[in-house]
């Protein structure tokens, strides 16, 4: 049987992509698992600190993760992060 998220649980991870940077660092991430935040700044356009904290928002959201290698961090999409990514990409082409 698959759990059904509340009202509090849907609206964290809305909340979470509620901003044109977070829309756009989720939709790179889909597209290219393992980006760093430098790369990420440099395909945007953004400022390191902006990237950074947006980011570090949609991790809090539970739709992405980061892994550690050595210096520098690899961001990839949770599960929940991938759910949100297709849907985006289905709203995006509709």
């Amino acid at each position: 049987m698959e759990k059904i998220k509340s009202g509090k649980q849907l609206e964290r991870h809305f909340k979470g992509i509620a901003n044109h940077w977070r829309i756009n660092i989720l939709l790179l991430v889909g597209a290219s698992e393992g980006i760093t935040l430098e790369e990420m700044a440099d395909q945007l356009g953004g400022n390191f600190k902006t990237i950074s904290e947006h980011t570090r928002r949609l991790v809090q959201a539970g739709l992405l993760n980061k892994a550690y290698q050595g210096r520098t961090v690899q961001h990839s999409l949770s599960p929940y992060g991938k759910k949100i990514f297709t849907f985006i990409r289905t709203f995006q082409h509709s």
